[in-house]
């Protein structure tokens, strides 16, 4: 009769070999305005060392839902269905859908949160719309393909420094 071994489960680590364990969750990991219990409020060394040790694209993240928020913007990442909304967030992309009858402008523009498509019908240029600008949009948002969308919504470009 064999030996009968118990056997214990496997450490996390060795269950997910390509997981990483942190002791403090990360911000990306927390919601915005969230920090983890046992960390205490961090001082501007604190901060500093944040800034330096965080990816940039974390970084232009948090630039730009505090930008959005000062301009009293919702974020994207919470924008209701079939409501009328107000973002705010920089251009990453521009796109003309040419179609037999009607043109669209697409623009995507990005808060910190997620991107949101904005469709102009029937045109086929802005001056102004083009990557790296910052705009200010309200319309009512719809999800099309799973991406929040504005269509023919009202726009304004917001100047470099304000």
């Amino acid at each position: 009769m064999p030996d009968v071994v118990p056997t214990t489960p496997p450490a996390p680590s060795e269950a997910r070999p390509h997981a990483v364990e942190s002791a403090s969750p990360t911000a990306s990991m927390l919601h915005r305005g969230q920090r983890d219990v046992q960390e205490p409020r961090r001082g501007f060394f604190g901060r500093l060392a944040d800034r330096l040790t965080r990816a940039d694209d974390e970084l232009e993240a948090d630039e730009l839902q505090d930008e959005a928020e000062r301009v009293g913007a919702t974020p994207i990442c919470d924008l209701p269905n079939r409501e009328r909304a107000h973002v705010c967030g920089t251009i990453r992309s521009v796109t003309l859908r040419p179609r037999a009858d009607v043109p669209a402008l697409v623009v995507e523009i990005y808060d910190g949160s997620r991107p949101l498509h904005l469709v102009w019908l029937g045109r086929r240029e802005i001056a102004g719309i083009e990557p790296g600008v910052m705009l200010r949009a309200t319309g009512r948002v719809s999800y099309y393909r799973g991406v929040a969308t504005m269509f023919n919504p009202f726009y304004e470009i917001v100047p470099k420094g304000a």
